[in-house]
């Protein structure tokens, strides 16, 4: 059975936790924390982050090389639920997006929130910067409006189905949610959204995650917010 090295709040391992869930993969689950610097986890992974899915002798590194892997070796079967089309365009536009989510959001947004919110709390002496958490918060609402805008478009935010757009979009919304830094109220086609994705099945492992010491947003696990 394929082994997922994960942290709960990883919006990358979400990623990944997400897509098993869709597609039906049994998998173990084993947590990494990534301030500790594992010297069994960096022999996985030598760059030291999380996600890193174990199968067959074989440590696969990286949401988007996971996800790829994924695709390549049950995406056929998957038929009409395949979370990376068969059209060449629409594999495109999926890419695209997952690069957005899981690069440029990260980058923007949740690597900021989790650091100072919740990373720092397991490093001695750390405080947070609140500079770094408003800026997150800026740059939220623009992310925001721009799912709001692909959701007020599309069925999905790639198109007509599910697929890894979805997923990566709501990893990072998911860690941002529990924090209460998703200023819903916003814009309501990204909360609809955001609502269905967090309905289904898969979703429910995530909805218990929980930070010690540090309780969610109230509406984290309601999935009629």
């Amino acid at each position: 059975m394929a082994v997922l090295h994960h942290y709960a709040f990883c919006p990358h391992s979400r990623f990944v936790r997400l897509s098993l869930a869709e597609m039906g993969v049994e998998s173990e689950s084993a947590e990494a924390r990534p301030w500790e610097r594992s010297e069994d986890f960096l022999q996985l992974n030598p760059s030291g982050t999380t996600p890193v899915l174990c199968e067959d002798d074989l440590a696969i590194p990286g949401a988007t090389v996971i996800a790829e892997y994924l695709d390549e070796t049950r995406g056929r079967a998957l038929n009409g639920r395949r979370l990376l089309p068969t059209d060449p365009a629409l594999r495109v536009e999926v890419r695209r997006l997952v690069e957005w989510f899981n690069v440029k959001f990260f980058e923007e947004v949740t690597s900021y929130l989790l650091e100072e919110k919740i990373l720092k709390r397991f490093q001695r002496g750390a405080s947070p910067d609140a500079s770094a958490i408003r800026a997150a918060r800026a740059n939220m609402r623009y992310h925001l409006r721009y799912i709001g805008y692909l959701a007020a478009s599309r069925k999905w935010l790639a198109g007509d189905t599910l697929t890894y757009a979805d997923l990566a979009a709501a990893a990072h919304l998911s860690c941002a949610d529990y924090l209460g830094d998703v200023p819903w109220d916003e814009d309501e086609h990204a909360k609809d959204w955001y609502a269905r994705v967090k309905s289904r099945p898969a979703f429910r492992p995530i909805l218990v995650d929980r930070v010690p010491g540090m309780v969610p947003a109230q509406h984290y696990a309601d999935l009629d917010f």
